[in-house]
């Protein structure tokens, strides 16, 4: 079974940085497309970034273009999302996907984990 666990989430302060890490299971992680989404209430599911397996042709979301990163280490199976200058509106539960999606309504189908939370607060 497909597995996926997040950690790495916290509160902070606007203008403050987090790296998110995502260790996977129960699957050939090297050959797939990793996805970050997030979600918070009142909102849909939005898709965030998208890595290849390889750890290039990363994605990104308008919203977090030039301030997020994503990477991947194929040798322990883990993806990581460093969040910089975090604003506000950053605030949410961030969950890894399995697979290649580009918005909330496709990503919405993928496996993913059980999330971190990010909270952006002053």
């Amino acid at each position: 079974d497909v597995q996926l666990v997040e950690s790495g989430g916290g509160l902070v302060q606007p203008g403050w940085s987090l790296k998110l890490s995502c260790v996977a299971s129960g699957f050939t992680f090297s050959r797939c497309v990793m996805t970050l989404v997030r979600y918070s209430p009142g909102h849909e599911l939005e898709w965030v970034s998208s890595v290849g397996t390889d750890g290039t042709n990363g994605a990104y979301s308008d919203s977090v273009n030039g301030r997020f990163t994503m990477s991947r280490d194929n040798i322990k199976n883990t993806l990581f999302q460093q969040l910089k200058n975090l604003r506000t509106e950053d605030t949410a539960m961030y969950y890894c996907a399995q697979g290649a999606c580009y918005s909330g309504s496709a990503c919405s189908g993928l496996p993913r984990g059980q999330g971190t939370q990010v909270t952006v607060s002053s």
